[in-house]
């Protein structure tokens, strides 16, 4: 297997995936969509979704039940980039090499724009409900729901990017109460490992994958999105704009506690390589294997953007 092709070949399905479901650009509200599609389409690598599709062939899953729900939680993530970039946040100008959105459309707009994402993700998301998967089991599509619904929510993302402000609220006032290593992997593993759960699970949900399995995943997708929130604090250190699409340096400046400056470099790298094993292990215990969902792992946690 050519990785490198294959990688690209499924990438593109997963984007005409996306594009199908993107909503029109017309009427009063015109401006809000544009900025929506704007803002999904600036590019991206699409992990996700492709995670999503992935675990569900992985389960033997057929069909185009998973499509929906694998556009909607590009949307959930991509809403999540748009506010996070705003200046009472990140305030970031770049995003995956091009202005963010709230440089381009002000910050009205832009705040709309991710709650336009948001609420348009639950309106595709329940369009699974009329494909033929979603007709023969529909219990499959709510529990997946309930699965998406919870992983986005604040006993997901929005808890962790909450703990994550509260932090940098902490350090920017000088309170003599450091970031601790729980209190930083609460953050990682709700703000950004908990996306990913979401992924790998409703994949394996949509697919019929029994109980034990999909807590399986949610291991799986924990340690993978732990490994890619440390991988990006490291590329925060050692990365550049025009590699990353994204100015390097933002944690530095907003005074954050990241993984490496909790534990240094060298053993933030050790610790990459140790959760991407043993995510790959859990993957490699299913037959038959999906050999390229592993390299994606593999290669997810090794990138250099």
């Amino acid at each position: 297997m050519n990785f490198k092709e294959e990688l690209a070949a499924r990438t593109a399905q997963v984007e005409t995936v996306i594009k199908k479901y993107l909503p029109e650009e017309k009427g009063y509200q015109k401006t809000v969509v544009e900025a929506m599609n704007y803002s999904i389409l600036a590019g991206g690598k699409r992990l996700r979704p492709m995670l999503m599709q992935e675990t569900f062939r992985l389960f033997g899953g057929l069909g185009e039940v998973v499509e929906p729900f694998m556009a909607a939680l590009e949307m959930v993530h991509t809403y999540s980039l748009v506010h996070d970039d705003l200046p009472c946040m990140d305030n970031d100008e770049y995003r995956r090499g091009q202005k963010t959105t709230h440089v381009v459309y002000g910050e009205g707009m832009a705040v709309l724009a991710g709650d336009g994402l948001l609420n348009y993700a639950f309106e595709t998301a329940v369009k699974a409900f009329g494909t033929a998967g979603g007709t023969q089991d529909p219990v499959r599509v709510a529990k997946a729901l309930g699965v998406f619904a919870k992983k986005a929510g604040i006993h997901g993302m929005i808890g962790g990017q909450t703990a994550d402000i509260e932090a940098e609220d902490r350090e920017a006032k000088g309170v003599e109460q450091p970031v601790t290593e729980d209190a930083l992997l609460f953050i990682h593993e709700h703000k950004t490992a908990a996306l990913i759960q979401s992924a790998m699970m409703t994949g394996a949900i949509l697919a019929g994958a029994d109980g034990d399995a999909v807590r399986q995943m949610e291991n799986c997708a924990y340690n993978i999105g732990i490994a890619f929130q440390i991988q990006d604090d490291i590329l925060d250190v050692t990365g550049s704009l025009e590699v990353l699409g994204k100015a390097a340096g933002s944690d530095a400046k907003n005074h954050k506690t990241t993984y490496v400056t909790l534990k240094g470099m060298e053993q933030a790298k050790q610790d990459v390589e140790r959760l991407s094993g043993e995510a790959v292990s859990i993957l490699t215990s299913y037959s038959p294997r999906n050999e390229f969902l592993e390299e994606l792992v593999r290669q997810l946690v090794g990138r250099e953007k």
